[in-house]
């Protein structure tokens, strides 16, 4: 509080204060005008700030807090926090560097797919489980379609809606094979979707697409989760995609503008969201975007490749060399997320990729039910075993109420064959 009477004793002119805080005068005076660190006493008439002692822990805060980028709006919740519970201010910090460090790894991760995509590949640096099993992929025969899946109660489901395909082949991009002037060949992706209630859930509040270009998983939560993942599936399956040949960064575009409405689909309801994984299939490559604990895999010469990194703040601890990997997955709150689509003022950013396929290549999205219960390692023997898209989408479902159902499952199942093959 602001004293235009007599000065108080002990005072710090505005220069003692910016020496004793490392903050500059110039950022005093900032701080004063966002009511952030204003000085305990102005000169009404020469307008000289002047900071008492008990000031400078704060102000030393305020320093360290914007020193690791926190923003001035956190900085004085945090500041404030700190004057009656420090140990919240304490889990505050904890909450925004785990975010810092999840946003750090989602951009390293569109970095590194980038490199992969302008220079040739590039060290695969997520989770890897091999094995001696082949990852091959088979046509599928029997003409069944493979669309969107929501809402089913029990069992499998392969679903019929937002319009559904098996089979699509794509011609080839207009921009070279890494450089070498090489057309990449045409590719066709064949596609399987399963939902499961689980064992013990009541209701599904996970959904899923599969449709020609377009795969996707969402996992709701909250009193309107079912809503929350129905809603946003369909609104990433109604945003247009640009029609091959198209570059990469226009895909990068039109992927992250669906998620944007995709993220507006969820407004309105209440403590509610959703996490999502999707997939833009263009004929020789799938662009990735994620948000949330849901995953993407590849199965690649019998090698499976984790594709995207969870936004969750156990994840974020094991990121930052807090807590170890084997430690993490017996934590109550592995679930606690730091990215999801809830239909907030500011859309989050998801994490994007882009991942060179090959013909064999099977990929699989799916939500926690699966891989938070599933060693990868068994995973990764359903997807090798050969068969069909949909056989290997039923062995992950069965595979995940062999281990005891605990939560809806999700599975999108995708394999990339020649066009003409």
């Amino acid at each position: 509080m602001r004293d235009t009477g007599s000065m108080p004793t002990p005072m710090l002119t505005i220069g003692d204060f910016a020496r004793a805080t490392r903050l500059s005068a110039k950022a005093l005076r900032r701080y004063d005008e966002l009511g952030l660190l204003p000085p305990a006493r102005v000169d009404p008439f020469t307008g000289y700030r002047y900071y008492t002692d008990e000031q400078v822990e704060r102000a030393r805060l305020v320093a360290w807090l914007r020193r690791i980028g926190m923003p001035l709006a956190e900085v004085g919740r945090v500041c404030d926090l700190y004057g009656t519970d420090p140990a919240g201010a304490a889990r505050a910090i904890r909450a925004y560097w785990a975010r810092v460090e999840s946003e750090t790894a989602a951009r390293r991760g569109l970095a590194v797919s980038l490199v992969d995509r302008l220079k040739g590949p590039a060290d695969m640096s997520f989770e890897t489980t091999s094995g001696t099993a082949s990852g091959g992929a088979s046509r599928t025969t029997s003409g069944e379609a493979s669309g969107a899946a929501s809402g089913t109660d029990s069992g499998t489901s392969s679903g019929q809606g937002f319009g559904a395909a098996s089979e699509t082949a794509f011609g080839t991009s207009s921009e070279t094979d890494s450089g070498r002037g090489l057309a990449p060949p045409a590719l066709a992706l064949w596609t399987a979707v399963r939902l499961d209630r689980g064992l013990v859930r009541p209701s599904q509040q996970d959904a899923a697409l599969a449709g020609p270009r377009l795969l996707a998983v969402a996992d709701g939560y909250g009193p309107e989760g079912e809503a929350a993942a129905r809603a946003v599936v369909g609104a990433l399956g109604s945003v247009p995609a640009p029609e091959p040949p198209a570059r990469t960064g226009d895909v990068l575009n039109a992927l992250e503008d669906a998620v944007r409405a995709a993220d507006g689909a969820v407004t309105g309801l209440a403590d509610s969201g959703t996490t999502l994984t999707a997939a833009l299939w263009t004929g020789g490559r799938l662009v990735l975007a994620h948000l949330g604990d849901s995953r993407a895999y590849l199965l690649r010469d019998g090698v499976l490749v984790r594709l995207t990194r969870d936004h969750t703040v156990v994840q974020a601890l094991v990121d930052a060399g807090e807590l170890d990997p084997a430690e993490a997955a017996e934590r109550p709150d592995r679930a606690v997320l730091l990215k999801a689509l809830d239909g907030g003022e500011v859309p989050p950013e998801p994490e994007l990729g882009v991942h060179e396929a090959r013909p064999g290549d099977r990929y699989l999205l799916c939500t926690d039910g699966l891989s938070a219960v599933a060693p990868a390692e068994e995973i990764r023997r359903a997807l090798a075993a050969g068969g069909t898209p949909d056989d290997a989408a039923e062995a992950l479902v069965a595979l995940a109420r062999e281990l005891g159902g605990p939560d809806n499952v999700a599975c999108v199942v995708a394999d990339v064959v020649p066009a003409d093959g």
